[in-house]
């Protein structure tokens, strides 16, 4: 198989360690999109633009327009309704075609999707089309969940320097959102197939972004989804674009420059940081108003929840089951969703934001959080969150659900991703009974394998549950209680599936999902059956 990355990916994964994870996740990126991200996109109000300009320099913009105004004829193909303001630094590249890459995200449920490729305009008022070649999703950590609204309003006089203003630099300094544009030009590709620029989303606390003095600023990176486009870009082509937006007034500050990177450990102060990223400023353009819309933050957890029960389920996750803290019912919440929570860290500025996946059957709340090694959430939850303890969070978000109908589900979690999953097990043993559900569950070994009675408590005659540890030990061996040894497959899968309209429910890591869908895929089940779930390791 023909990786779909080019040479600085691949040395920034082989930098960081994660080649071989990177590699089996390279599936996970398509040369077309899947009906579920054409429909996603049709139904953005904005999207995040990376290009170069003219003069060689690398941009990030936002375009927007209203719902609808980006639509897909085919898979292969994104048509956008409207080009770029006049005042934008990439509404030439949008007038005489060229590369660029998108960013696809809601802040309010934090999906995001990513594509690239070429664009051209269909003419004059026809608006532009794009061919996609590369399609893939993100998972939503440092993600800050926004709610958006529409305003009126005159964009102000564009200010155009090399260096930030203080006011400029303040403005940086307090945010804790930004997106980034890279790029691998098509005259240097090694692969066609590889290339071409990449949107990205950024986010963290406020203040994680510092500015050394006028023409300078640096950032932490996080771990993420392992594929390193945007590191792998900026080892062949240091350009890069910044855009950090003014959420409550529409403005937006463009920034572009050229960026280095620092891979050394403790480079940055943050404790959760993996590299250091600096960039060096090149030029600085702020358009005032620039976007009709305006999003308020979530900052104000809506609930305080107290941890009524703390339970190990396996050797590295523990459940926590919370209520709010005032006595009133529990919010409803979709098997599958995720809670956002906010926690405050001792010697951390502001809060710390994760989500993880509710567990529970409902209507009470339960999550169930495993000890990253670097995670700096889950190792306070683990060592220092205590039954009686007070943790802030947001409303249940996310999209991952049970597909409605009566056809056959199958469910396949690896790890801690069978959480989600749990979820919706309980909501089809209690609502659809009858219902045929094949549950799937991929694990290292015995003292990984977690919810064991609670899974074994809700088979029955319609649902069927199966094990597979990778990594048995001789006590495991002697014990049973796994049903295959080995990786869980996209072949167990099939050959588990009870009937060929099955609906297939997957959620783990990158790497995983992409096993799994492709060769689901090879199998003859259509994309439109498949739906996943993803997730990082925690940053």
């Amino acid at each position: 198989m023909t990786l779909p990355f080019h040479g600085g990916e691949l040395e920034a994964q082989a930098r960081a360690g994660v080649g071989e994870a990177a590699a089996a996740g390279g599936a996970f990126i398509r040369d077309h999109m899947p009906e579920q991200h054409r429909a996603f996109f049709a139904g953005l109000p904005f999207l995040v633009v990376a290009g170069g300009d003219a003069q060689g320099r690398t941009w990030a913009s936002i375009l927007e327009g209203p719902e609808g105004f980006a639509t897909s004829p085919d898979p292969r193909r994104l048509n956008l309704g409207r080009g770029l303001a006049p005042a934008d630094p990439l509404a030439e590249t949008f007038e005489r075609g060229g590369e660029i890459g998108l960013l696809g995200i809601e802040l309010a449920t934090r999906r995001r999707n990513r594509l690239n490729g070429r664009l051209r305009r269909e003419g004059e008022g026809e608006g532009f089309a794009l061919e996609v070649w590369q399609s893939f999703g993100n998972c939503p950590q440092h993600i800050l969940p926004r709610e958006r609204r529409v305003e009126g309003g005159r964009p102000g006089p564009v200010r155009v320097s090399d260096r930030l203003s203080g006011e400029q630099a303040a403005r940086i300094s307090a945010a804790d959102t930004f997106f980034i544009a890279s790029g691998f030009a098509a005259s240097g590709r090694e692969d066609g197939a590889a290339g071409g620029f990449d949107a990205s989303h950024r986010g963290g606390p406020q203040g994680f972004v510092r500015v050394e003095g006028g023409g300078a600023l640096s950032f932490p990176d996080y771990a993420g989804n392992n594929f390193f486009n945007t590191l792998g870009n900026l080892l062949r082509d240091p350009r890069v674009g910044l855009v950090f937006v003014d959420f409550e007034s529409g403005g937006l500050l463009h920034l572009s420059g050229r960026a280095s990177i620092d891979w050394r450990p403790g480079a940055s102060a943050d404790p959760d940081a993996r590299r250091l990223v600096r960039v060096a400023i090149e030029r600085v353009i702020e358009r005032p108003g620039a976007l009709s819309l305006r999003w308020r933050r979530e900052g104000a957890a809506r609930l305080r929840l107290r941890v009524t029960r703390k339970v190990r389920e396996s050797a590295g996750i523990v459940s926590f089951h919370l209520a709010p803290q005032d006595g009133s019912p529990p919010p409803a919440f979709r098997p599958g969703q995720h809670l956002p929570v906010a926690l405050e860290i001792p010697g951390r500025p502001g809060r710390v934001r994760r989500s993880y996946s509710l567990s529970g059957p409902g209507p009470g709340l339960r999550i169930s959080v495993k000890r990253e090694g670097r995670g700096l959430a889950s190792r306070f939850l683990h060592d220092a969150v205590a039954v009686g303890d007070v943790i802030e969070a947001d409303l249940p978000a996310g999209e991952f659900a049970l597909p409605g109908g009566d056809a056959p589900l199958v469910m396949a979690g690896a790890g801690v991703g069978v959480t989600p999953l749990l979820a919706m097990l309980h909501a089809a043993a209690a609502g659809d009974p009858g219902r045929p559900v094949r549950f799937a569950q991929g694990v290292r070994s015995g003292r990984d394998h977690a919810f064991k009675a609670e899974v074994a408590g809700l088979a029955g005659p319609a649902r069927v549950a199966r094990v597979w540890f990778s990594a048995p030990d001789a006590q495991d061996r002697r014990a049973g209680g796994f049903d295959a040894e080995g990786r869980l497959s996209a072949a167990d899968l099939l050959a588990l599936a009870p009937s060929q309209d099955a609906e297939f429910l997957l959620c783990g890591p990158a790497a995983f999902l992409a096993q799994i869908r492709a060769g689901l895929e090879a199998g003859g089940v259509p994309a439109s059956r498949i739906h996943v779930e993803s997730f990082g390791p925690e940053g």
